[in-house]
């Protein structure tokens, strides 16, 4: 079975990867349930656009699909030390060899055209490196163009945020790697 990862970061008090992995081989059920809560004149979810009250309805979303997808999530943080691209080249090279671990993996990264050709460099050195060429995908995507990375995009957020929001979303995280 593949491990579907979703992958969105926040830059806000560090820097934060948030990867959502789904092991269900269809992925339809999740996409609907988050599709379901775009409203009228949304293309997709941003925490950063949303009020309180629907930012606590999408992580009780989320929480829910934890609960009937097994969805979990791995946070990465790289903290505050050195430059972004070298804090998100430490996050990604983590992300990859924890990745291994599955028979089959598929890394959708929330797409950022300005970091595109320097993620995928970076992908095939750590693919090649973990001798994953053959058992590891990865595609940048528009969040509009996946919903699903609306779920990573929620965990990043709230981690980094702090207080009420990362205790809501505690639930859902597997385990954090610093």
């Amino acid at each position: 079975m593949t491990a579907h990862i979703f992958v969105d970061e926040t830059k806000a008090k560090g820097y934060v990867i948030a990867a959502a992995t789904l092991l269900e081989g269809d992925l339809a059920a999740p996409r609907k349930r988050v599709q379901a809560l775009v409203l009228p004149r949304q293309r997709s979810l941003h925490m950063k656009d949303e009020s309180n009250s629907r930012r606590r309805q999408i992580i009780d979303t989320i929480l829910e699909m934890a609960d009937t997808s097994g969805l979990t999530t791995v946070i990465y943080d790289a903290g505050r030390e050195g430059t972004e691209l070298e804090r998100r080249a430490v996050c990604l090279a983590t992300l990859v060899a924890d990745a291994a671990l599955h028979a089959e993996a598929r890394i959708v990264l929330d797409l950022d055209a300005s970091l595109q050709v320097w993620d995928r460099q970076r992908l095939i050195e750590y693919r090649r490196a973990a001798g994953l060429r053959d058992r590891l995908t990865y595609a940048h995507q528009a969040r509009t163009d996946e919903l699903l990375l609306s779920i990573p995009d929620a965990i990043a957020w709230s981690w980094a945020r702090g207080g009420e929001w990362r205790t809501r979303v505690k639930p859902v995280v597997r385990y954090v790697r610093v």
